[in-house]
C-alpha cells in the first residue's frame, strides 16, 4: 500500500456528533482531522478543540507506545482493526478505557484513518471479579484439600470404628440373651404385682367401706350417746335447784363435777360427730364474706374467761376491713378450737394472740395466725398434729382433755372452705397455726 498525503481538513457531518459512541479520524502523520462532540465529551474537551491535535495528546504514555508499535502499524497493513482495547488520556489527565475499531480508507485523495471508540465501563469489574473468583478458586481447593485430609482421616476413624462396632455386636448379642433371661423373669414379677395390686385394690374398697361404716356408726352412737348425756345434764339443775330438796355443800361440789363431767363428754361425742360428718361428706357450708375484726369481736368474750382464769395475756390484731370468704359459723369453731389449743399448751403468764396479713400468690388470699408463746411442738411430732385423736404434748402438760380431734376437724373445716391450715412451731418459744382462707372482695355479710 503506497503512502499518500495527509487528507485536507474537512468539515465533520452533524451526525456525527449525535453518535452514541467517539468518532476520531487521523492522518498518517498522527495529525486528528475530525472527532466529534461525543468524544470531547467523554475525554472532558470542548467539542472541536481535538481538531488539529497530534493523537498522542489523548493516549496514555502505555497507549501511545502500543499505538506505535501494534495499533497504527495494523491497521497500515491490514486497512483494519477490530476491537482493540485502548486507554485514551482525559483532559483532566484520567484515563478512559474503550475498545477501538478503526479502517483506513483513501479520502480527498489521501489516507484517512477512520476510528470508533467505544467505552469500556464493566471491564475493571469484569477483571476485580475474576481475580476474586482466582481466589476463591483458591481457597476452594484449599477447604479441598482439607477435606480430603478429614476423609482420610474419617476413613481410618470409620475402619478402627467397624472392629469395635463388630466387638461390640458381640457383645450386645450376648446381652440379648441376658436380657430375653431377664424379661422372662420381669414378667413373672410383673404378673404378681398386678395380682398383688388388685389385692390391693380390693383391700382398698374394703377399708372404703368400713371407714363409710365406721363413720355412720360414729354418727349414730353420738346421737344415742348424746340424749342420756342430756338427761344428766337436766337432773343436775334440778337438784342444784333443789326440787327433789335441800342440797348440801358437798353434793353441790359432787354435782359441780358431774356437770363438768357432763359437759367434757358432750363436747367429746360432738367432736367425734363433727370428724364423722366431715368423712362421710354431709357437711354443707355457707360461704359468704366475712369481716375478721367482727368475727373476733364474737369470739373474744367466749375465751376471755378462761384466758383471764389462767392469767394468760390475750391480744387481737386484725386491722378493720380485712374480709375473707368463708363460712362464718364454720370459721368460728376453727378459731375457739385454736385458742382453745394455744390456751391449753400455754403455761400461766404467757401471751395468747390472733394476727393477720396478705397472702400471697393467685388469686389473693388472707393468712389469718394463732400465736402462744407456749410450750412448743417437738419437730418429729408437727407431721402428726392433725391427725385425728392424737395428743402429741399429753405427756409434757400431764393432762389428757380433749379427744384430740380439734385440730383434725379445724384443718378438714379449713380445705372445706378452699382453705388450709398449717403449723409452725419451736419447743419453749410457742406455736403458730396458720389459717389460709380466700380474701373477699364484697360487703361482708
Amino acid at each position: 500500500m503506497s503512502e499518500l498525503a495527509a487528507p485536507p481538513g474537512r468539515t465533520l457531518d452533524p451526525l456525527l456528533d449525535h453518535a452514541p459512541c467517539g468518532y476520531l479520524s487521523f492522518a498518517d502523520d498522527g495529525t486528528i482531522t475530525a472527532a466529534n462532540a461525543t468524544l470531547a465529551a467523554m475525554l472532558g474537551h470542548a467539542p472541536g478543540t481535538l481538531d488539529g491535535q497530534r493523537i498522542d495528546a489523548v493516549l496514555t504514555v502505555g497507549a501511545r507506545l502500543f499505538y506505535q508499535t501494534h495499533f497504527f502499524p495494523l491497521v497500515r497493513m491490514h486497512g483494519h482493526a477490530e476491537e482493540v482495547f485502548l486507554v485514551l488520556r482525559a483532559a483532566e489527565g484520567g484515563t478512559v478505557p474503550v475498545l477501538a475499531n478503526a479502517r483506513r480508507v483513501e479520502r480527498d485523495g489521501g489516507w484517512a484513518n477512520d476510528c470508533v471508540f467505544m467505552r469500556v465501563t464493566e471491564r475493571a469489574k469484569f477483571e476485580e471479579e475474576l481475580l476474586n473468583a482466582r481466589r476463591e478458586a483458591d481457597r476452594a481447593r484449599e477447604v479441598v484439600e482439607e477435606h480430603a485430609r478429614e476423609l482420610r482421616m474419617a476413613n481410618e476413624l470409620l475402619e478402627q470404628q467397624a472392629v469395635e462396632l463388630e466387638l461390640q455386636q458381640q457383645q450386645l448379642q450376648e446381652q440379648a440373651v441376658e436380657l430375653e433371661t431377664q424379661s422372662e423373669y420381669l414378667q413373672a414379677v410383673n404378673d404378681q404385682l398386678v395380682a398383688h395390686g388388685d389385692e390391693l385394690e380390693r383391700q382398698r374398697a374394703a377399708a372404703d367401706e368400713a371407714n363409710r361404716a365406721k363413720s355412720s356408726f360414729l354418727a349414730v352412737m353420738s346421737h344415742e350417746l348424746r340424749t342420756p348425756l342430756n338427761a344428766i345434764a337436766g337432773y343436775v339443775q334440778l337438784l342444784e335447784m333443789g326440787i327433789h330438796g335441800p342440797v348440801t355443800g358437798a353434793q353441790r361440789e359432787a354435782l359441780d363435777r358431774i356437770a363438768r363431767s357432763q359437759n367434757h363428754l358432750l363436747r367429746l361425742i360432738n367432736d367425734v360427730l363433727n370428724l364423722a360428718r366431715i368423712e362421710s361428706g354431709r357437711v354443707e357450708f355457707l360461704l359468704e364474706a366475712v369481716e375478721l375484726s367482727a368475727l373476733m369481736r364474737e369470739v373474744t368474750p367466749m375465751v376471755e374467761p378462761q384466758m383471764d382464769a389462767k392469767r394468760l395475756t390475750f391480744a387481737v390484731r386484725v386491722p378493720p376491713g380485712t374480709t375473707v370468704r368463708a363460712d362464718r359459723e364454720k370459721l368460728q369453731q376453727i378459731l375457739i378450737n385454736l385458742l382453745g389449743n394455744a390456751l391449753k399448751f400455754t403455761p400461766a403468764g404467757g401471751t395468747v394472740w390472733v394476727e393477720c396479713a396478705p397472702g400471697t400468690g393467685h388469686p389473693p388470699t388472707v393468712l389469718l395466725r394463732v400465736c402462744d408463746s407456749g410450750i412448743g411442738i417437738p419437730p418429729e411430732k408437727l407431721p402428726a398434729v392433725f391427725e385425728p385423736f392424737v395428743q402429741v404434748d399429753m405427756s409434757r402438760t400431764g393432762r389428757s382433755e380433749g379427744s384430740g380431734l380439734g385440730l383434725a376437724i379445724s384443718r378438714d373445716l379449713a380445705r372445706g372452705m378452699s382453705g388450709d391450715l398449717d403449723v409452725e412451731s419451736e419447743v419453749g418459744k410457742g406455736s403458730v397455726f396458720t389459717l389460709h382462707l380466700p380474701a373477699s372482695q364484697g360487703e361482708p355479710a
